[in-house]
């Protein structure tokens, strides 16, 4: 690769981390020497400096937490004091907890490889959906060490702990590993999970010590302690041994010399991916999304001789696929493989060589946890990352020390944020009646929450001294841990004589996923999606093969409801506060494979999801809206002329009160707006000096549009390109400060806000009650904007591209120098 000159003059950087031996220590004075006898048996005269600290405060009744890189020996940490709990004590119990069934599986695995050699009878077993129902009571009473994960203690264990009462009892250590997996909705839910597996514990009289394992993460102590609701020792030294790595940065080359639009990552990935895979080079290409993943896997496929010899991964995937896939890696027998970040995690898959990464991951954690899959053992290993279009992975091609030199994001959850924390008081009341008083972990007392699930919904009696389940359904089957909602939608396939279930996604992710005429791809198999019973969460899909994919597109519109705080910030306001959110996904684009031309539009008419969240907005100053008027930079509001709301109210009648592009009516609280087909500002209507505005507001030029689908329109024409350059920028970079996928953060630009009455960006937090990144884009306020300014100042294009300003449609070639004009206004002095 070094020495073919078209691949290097793409590279912007090349960094060889040399191979670091390793630092040993002494095994604990407290550990059993019946362990240390095992570990000799295994080669292991001592252990790492970060192992025998772990252990050593493990064994001393402290949580732990270990923060060490991919392949560092983090299992061992935890295993050694599990084992000697049950040594000394017979009946003592231990729970592991994995965020995956194949976690789950690989450590039943390698704690059997230790007991066999430790040869005693400490059972290992793995308790999740896939275990047979006739073994399941035997867990439930047997002594040792049970495996599972926060699905199946949710909904499996802790509503039916009656049944694991000797196991409660006797509970001394719950393990936690990929702790970093833990961060946004999946761990929010998870510290609640934790709160119910608590207050059982206690009912039960058991107090466990928990050891968490994670990789590279800013704040493990942090996010432990917020997880698990008490201190822990941190231990984060690393000691384990690491072979040479080079990291590659590779920019794809311009479309055009000098130019800033790039070549699709997408095919890049695959001539880089393809060069390792003929060359034997045991490979795994990580994708951002299920819809790429399946789109390289059918590229990677087409560069090899055997396509069998390539699999994908994703979530989805029934676990038999994912099992075999796993084996196959292990054996050698899938030499290729395309994941989603369901392979990010600890699954023991081999022996790899390379890693590609098709566009940044979104996270600097991410990034590493990727890059660490590849030399997990020993020996010379790749990463190369591959740069898409996207702003943020341009801003990181333009500074590639960031990725080096940067500390890696903290990971943010929020327990309490209200839709998930009342869900979980739910399942506690379920499993144990709440006394009036009693708190919830460290949120407190719930008495307000318990008397609203009594007197509002119904599923609790209240009486003087305690509040008792008297639904009949246990409240854990209807909530998930994965998404904000509860219900998921079911993909069959109706190609044969019998519908067969190929997958799932979940309800808010649908209407972008499996809307009717969608191409849903899986295992590199094309499926058109015929109907979509959205009350009964069914997506029906037929085989087809055809030569292009489909993607969603949608709007938002936002309403302040509470502003929690706000500044004056040279001129510019900045707050946050709570909003209500209606998205809906409104048309679908159809792109061509490989070429990625749009050949077409198809409309989707789903209903919109509304929600209450937090947001962070900022808002240009009367002075500052004034000057960028005058100057050109942001438009002057339109004087729609004498007979703008006759007009306006014909149209909306003609239309009947219906959006002409999704077809929604109208609202008792909002009316739709009407929009000129062909722009007001063309006509030239000076007030006073002609009549122009009567040619411009003829009825044949508007139509009537829902707030989201005007939104879209006007975002197609970008007649706001300054203030929507702003925002796409905003909202990438964002993602560079919180440990978030850019999913995870909405975006709404508007010209002039209902609320403020200015210029207005908001980015606001894509989950019902948010999560806590509003509160943290508040305080980096200045941050971002320095940030965005440098990112379109640096860019290499002239005018605007997708890598600064966002996706070129419509727009004016000094779209970069007025969003530039902007963000420099915007800064502080």
């Amino acid at each position: 690769m070094r020495r073919d000159p078209s691949f290097v003059s793409n590279v912007v950087a090349w960094e060889r981390l040399p191979a670091r031996a390793a630092r040993f220590a002494d095994f604990p004075a407290a550990l059993d020497p019946r362990l240390i006898t095992m570990l000799q048996a295994r080669g292991m005269e001592r252990i790492y400096t970060h192992q025998a600290q772990a252990v050593a405060a493990a064994l001393d009744h402290q949580n732990v937490v270990v923060a060490t890189p991919t392949a560092s020996g983090k299992t061992l940490c935890y295993n050694l004091p599990t084992l000697q709990a049950c040594l000394n004590d017979p009946q003592a119990r231990a729970l592991y907890i994995f965020p995956t069934k194949a976690l789950a599986q690989d450590q039943a695995a390698a704690l059997a490889e230790l007991t066999n050699v430790l040869e005693t009878d400490i059972p290992v077993r793995v308790y999740d959906g896939d275990t047979p129902q006739s073994h399941r009571a035997a867990i439930r009473s047997g002594r040792g060490i049970v495996i599972s994960n926060p699905d199946m203690l949710h909904q499996g264990i802790l509503p039916h702990h009656t049944k694991w009462a000797s196991f409660f009892e006797n509970l001394r250590i719950v393990v936690i590993d990929e702790l970093h997996a833990y961060r946004g909705v999946f761990g929010s839910h998870v510290a609640n999970v934790i709160r119910r597996l608590r207050r059982i514990c206690q009912f039960y009289g058991s107090d466990p010590i928990f050891i968490c394992a994670s990789a590279t993460i800013a704040n493990p102590q942090e996010l432990a302690e917020r997880l698990i609701e008490a201190q822990v020792c941190v231990v984060d030294e690393n000691g384990a041994p690491q072979g040479e790595k080079h990291i590659l940065i590779y920019n794809p080359p311009a479309i055009e010399p000098g130019g800033a639009l790039r070549r699709s990552y997408t095919l890049e990935t695959r001539q880089i991916a393809g060069q390792f895979l003929k060359d034997g080079v045991q490979t795994i290409v990580f994708a951002r999304a299920r819809l790429t993943t399946e789109l390289l896997l059918g590229y990677v496929r087409d560069e090899v001789s055997d396509p069998s010899s390539v699999r994908g991964y994703r979530g989805g995937y029934l676990p038999s696929e994912r099992r075999e896939i796993e084996q196959g890696l292990r054996r050698g027998d899938v030499l290729g493989v395309v994941a989603t970040n369901a392979l990010e995690l600890g699954v023991d898959i081999g022996q790899l060589g390379a890693v590609i990464i098709a566009g940044y991951p979104g996270t600097l954690a991410s990034t590493w946890q990727q890059a660490g899959r590849a030399g997990r053992r020993a020996g010379v290993s790749v990463a190369v990352l591959v740069m898409s279009g996207a702003p943020l992975d341009q801003y990181i091609a333009q500074h590639p020390r960031y990725l080096f030199q940067h500390p890696v994001e903290n990971a943010r959850i929020n327990p309490d944020n209200l839709v998930i924390l009342l869900n979980h008081v739910r399942c506690a009341a379920y499993e144990l009646p709440f006394i009036p008083g009693e708190a919830f972990g460290t949120f407190g007392d719930v008495t307000d929450l318990l008397n609203f699930l009594a007197h509002d919904e119904g599923v609790l009696h209240a009486s003087k001294n305690s509040f008792r389940w008297i639904a009949p359904e246990p409240p854990a089957d209807s909530v998930s841990l994965r998404t904000g909602s509860n219900h998921t939608v079911v993909i069959q396939d109706i190609s044969g004589s019998q519908p067969i279930v190929i997958g799932e996604v979940d309800r808010e992710t649908a209407p972008m996923l499996v809307h009717e005429g969608a191409i849903y791809l899986h295992e590199g198999r094309q499926y058109v999606i015929e109907m979509l019973d959205w009350e009964n969460g069914v997506a029906s899909a037929r085989q087809t093969a055809v030569d292009y994919y489909t993607d969603a597109m949608g709007s938002s519109t936002i309403t302040v409801t509470k502003e929690a705080a706000s500044d004056v910030v040279g001129d510019v306001v900045k707050a946050h506060g709570l909003v209500d959110v209606l998205h809906q996904t409104t048309d679908y684009r159809i792109i061509k494979r490989y070429t990625h031309e749009v050949l077409g539009f198809g409309k989707i008419e789903l209903p919109g999801q509304q929600f209450e969240t937090t947001a962070y907005w900022l808002s240009l100053t009367p002075d500052l809206t004034a000057q960028l008027e005058a100057e050109g930079v942001i438009p002057k509001p339109n004087n729609y002329g004498p007979n703008w709301q006759e007009q306006r109210r014909a149209a909306r009648a003609r239309d009947g009160y219906k959006c002409t592009r999704c077809g929604i009516p109208e609202s008792p609280e909002q009316q739709h707006h009407v929009h000129h087909i062909k722009p007001f500002y063309t006509f030239g209507y000076v007030r006073g000096e002609n009549t122009n505005y009567l040619a411009a507001n003829v009825l044949d030029n508007l139509q009537t549009l829902c707030p989201s689908c005007h939104r879209i329109v006007e975002t197609s024409r970008r007649t706001n390109a300054a203030l929507d350059g702003v925002g796409n920028i905003l909202r990438n970079i964002a993602t560079l400060y919180l440990m978030c996928e850019p999913g995870d953060l909405g975006l709404v630009v508007e010209a002039k806000s209902d609320y403020t009455l200015s210029p207005t960006i908001t980015l606001y937090d894509n989950l019902p009650a948010g999560l806590g990144f509003s509160d943290k884009l508040y305080e980096l306020h200045t941050d971002l904007l320095m940030a965005a300014r440098d990112l379109v100042r640096d860019c290499v294009c002239t005018d605007g591209c997708p890598a600064c300003v966002g996706p070129m449609l419509d727009v004016s070639t000094d779209v970069k120098a007025v969003t530039l004009k902007l963000l420099q206004a915007m800064q502080i002095s």
